[in-house]
């Protein structure tokens, strides 16, 4: 077992691990998953010492909650995790509603008989938020996220959907707070720009943001940290290889080696080449890197990762706690392939061996 290295978040409610297990996977994203392979992964997961589990009604269209509730509960782990879920779609039935339109198509495998309508109102929330408790069969959830609240995903919709959080979500939001129904409230979002927009207008404790800051995409330094760290909203951060191509590299084949959903440019792809070229150097393994560098950011309080297998679990976590040498890091930087102001990893504290 391995001993995480963990991190608070600025508002002092939660300590989350330096690892969370992401369910979206889980949810039969693309293929199937039984509950077997659903516990089995969880436990694994809680045997290496992760201790955040992240969930969504969108997963499955209400399996991953359901089945996340169920493996916590027979096993007793509940006392002992970060849990956090979504706001912000309902689940209607599928033989009377029509599905919510999405910004990328996702082919859930086997899901629960549901689809997805967008509602970000006051009662939208709280509805959302009770059917979560249901599914999960918790009586409070520790962080509830706002899930896609993007001009990206929403494009021509967002000013409606942002209207409805002024008009009554945020409100909503603030009430389950306050009651101590959760301990946070954030974004979950695949850009930054939104959460800095809301958190101008509502008090953000963090927010989930995929595939902003990577190996790749260091814009974050200059803009979103330092106003992130400066209004106290800790960043958990998924999609730390671009949607494939650091965890695949540059031999991937056309349907792993994308980058943000799609398929990667020349100049992407020739990006990844020096750095692997790097990583052969030191013998690195670039997923092990692409881990390890955003979460040396201090903005960073988790960093959200997938898993199909056991195996992935074991994977995953000795991506991000096995030590990388400081040699490596400082080829990166005299290469030009990460910034300077970039922090590194402190391989002291990365995890202890436990």
């Amino acid at each position: 077992m391995v001993a995480l290295q963990k991190r608070a978040l600025p508002n002092g409610s939660l300590t989350l691990t330096s690892l969370g297990l992401g369910t979206s996977p889980l949810g039969g994203c693309g293929v199937p998953v039984s509950f077997e392979t659903f516990e089995a992964v969880i436990l694994k997961a809680y045997e290496q010492g992760v201790r955040y589990f992240d969930v969504a009604p969108l997963y499955g269209l209400g399996k991953s909650e359901h089945f996340l509730g169920h493996v916590l509960r027979v096993h007793g782990l509940r006392p002992d995790v970060v849990v956090s879920t979504k706001a912000g779609r309902l689940l209607k039935p599928a033989s009377r509603s029509k599905r919510a339109e999405s910004l990328y198509g996702i082919n859930w495998v086997d899901p629960l008989p549901f689809v997805d309508e967008y509602d970000y109102s006051y009662d939208g929330i709280m509805r959302s938020f009770e059917d979560s408790q249901q599914r999960l069969g918790l009586d409070h959830i520790d962080i509830l996220f706002l899930h896609d609240v993007s001009g990206v995903w929403h494009q021509e919709k967002y000013p409606l959907y942002l209207g409805q959080l002024r008009e009554s979500g945020y409100r909503a939001c603030d009430e389950l707070r306050r009651s101590g129904a959760v301990k946070a409230i954030g974004l979950g979002v695949n850009e930054t720009a939104s959460v800095l927009e809301v958190a101008a207008e509502f008090d953000l404790d963090c927010s989930l943001v995929a595939g902003r800051y990577t190996l790749l995409n260091h814009a974050p330094l200059t803009d979103f940290f330092p106003e992130a760290r400066r209004r106290g909203i800790g960043i958990i951060a998924g999609g730390v290889y671009n949607s494939g191509i650091l965890a695949e590299g540059s031999q991937g084949n056309a349907l792993t080696r994308t980058y943000d959903y799609q398929t990667a440019p020349d100049s992407i792809v020739r990006r990844v080449k020096a750095l692997e070229a790097v990583c052969e150097r030191h013998n690195v393994v670039l997923a092990h890197a692409a881990s390890q560098f955003v979460y040396a950011h201090p903005a960073v309080t988790s960093v959200v990762q997938g898993a199909l297998t056991t195996s992935h679990v074991e994977q995953n976590v000795a991506l991000i706690s096995a030590p990388i040498p400081q040699a490596f890091w400082m080829d990166l930087r005299s290469k030009g392939l990460i910034p300077e102001e970039a922090p590194l990893p402190d391989q002291g504290s990365l995890a202890l061996s436990g």
